[in-house]
């Protein structure tokens, strides 16, 4: 299967499978090779067809309704972007034994960034700002409600329960006091504008240090833009951050409800792939890290 197993009840996938569902679906497509790409990606496994192509495959059944959401309003988004996203070439209905519709995509060149080894910092954090404002202006009317443009408090359940799982592995006084915080920041009472939900390392594309594509919009949908800030502290170093942020003009809620989505996700993540996904557990213990520095720092400067 392409990547290794990151949920106990998720559908196994291979080169085969992909290869029959192919001659019966996509005859044209049949005969190109076809690879495993391993991933860090959660929801979907991913293999290479051809030099130009990729085909996902839904690993478990909550990554499902994001085949139907994307083939919609991908197309429809993507030619007012600044950078290059994954619009769909085929959808491939369950056959073969596989329950799940799945899709062909353009294969898309680049590399993900690594935390820690970015070649242009405050450049990459003004592209991903170009991306998000591009994203956030483009009409919203009929658009799905995204899970990640929720009011804070609605991840409060979850992210307690990440905490006590936590017990012993982090600083769970620490990270309840700034979970805390993050609930007593003001909701956004704008109107709901999209976002891509999931600015991580693995979602983002690179090239001579600059963002060249995002990918991966299972998490899509409108509501809050402050998730999209959460990329502040999975990828950029503490001096870019106020480039991403001077470069997206936002108050100082929403960059705070952004800090407060990056723990909450990092927080629900670690506990989850610490065994299965050695390369997202790192991030989250990352993110943790850099939100508690950040909530330090505040303390003291206003101290």
């Amino acid at each position: 299967m392409a990547g290794s197993k990151m949920h106990d009840d998720e559908v196994e996938t291979d080169a085969g499978l992909v290869a029959r569902l192919l001659g019966a679906q996509f005859p044209k497509w049949a005969n190109l090779p076809i690879e495993p790409v391993p991933s860090a990606g959660t929801d979907n496994a991913l293999y290479r067809l051809g030099p130009n192509m990729a085909v996902r495959m839904p690993r478990i059944d909550w990554a499902v309704n994001a085949v139907d959401r994307e083939h919609l309003w991908l197309p429809k988004i993507a030619p007012f972007l600044p950078v290059a996203i994954p619009t769909p070439l085929g959808n491939g209905e369950p056959g073969e034994g596989y329950p799940y519709p799945w899709s062909v995509y353009p294969w898309l060149e680049g590399e993900n960034p690594t935390v820690g080894e970015l070649a242009d910092p405050d450049g990459l954090a003004r592209d991903l700002a170009r991306f998000v404002l591009a994203l956030q202006a483009v009409d919203a009317t009929g658009g799905p409600r995204g899970g990640r443009g929720v009011p804070l408090e609605q991840r409060e359940s979850p992210t307690r329960a990440a905490i006590r799982a936590l017990q012993g592995t982090v600083d769970t006084a620490a990270v309840t006091s700034a979970w805390e915080a993050a609930l007593e920041v003001p909701t956004w009472a704008g109107p709901p504008v999209w976002a891509h939900g999931d600015l991580s390392p693995g979602n983002l594309l690179i090239k001579d240090g600059r963002l060249t594509a995002v990918i991966d919009f299972g998490t899509l949908g409108i509501g809050d833009p402050a998730v999209d800030l959460s990329v502040a502290w999975n990828l950029l170093p503490v001096a870019t951050r106020a480039v991403y942020r001077s470069a997206l003009n936002v108050d100082e809620a929403t960059w705070l409800r952004g800090r407060g989505w990056a723990l909450s996700i990092a927080l629900i993540q670690l506990p989850y792939y610490h065994q299965t996904n050695p390369a997202l557990a790192a991030n989250a213990r990352h993110v943790i890290a850099e939100v508690l520095a950040d909530v330090l720092a505040d303390v003291q400067r206003t101290g």
